[in-house]
């Protein structure tokens, strides 16, 4: 049987007009903690982003196991960091 995770939505505001919502798992055998993705919003936004955000995360999740694709962690602060580093 495959390995069971809690989804975790991390919101981070940058400034009066963007935020950034980092889609992570909890691994519930581990406890250890990964960023499968970071979706940016500028305001003003529309169902259909927030709509394409969860499609996406879905996706992801069934094409390939969070286990491989991800990095993971102790802690899903250090999880969120790494995954800023990677992609700025």
């Amino acid at each position: 049987m495959d390995r069971l995770y809690t989804e975790l939505r991390i919101w981070r505001r940058r400034d009066a007009e963007t935020a950034v919502l980092y889609r992570c798992w909890e691994d519930l055998k581990t406890g250890r903690f990964a960023v499968q993705s970071a979706d940016f919003f500028k305001r003003p936004i529309d169902a259909s982003q927030l709509q394409g955000s969860d499609v996406q995360f879905a996706e992801l999740f069934i094409e390939v196991s969070p286990g491989e694709r991800c990095l993971w962690f102790d802690s899903v602060e250090e999880a969120i960091t790494a995954h800023h580093s990677e992609f700025s």
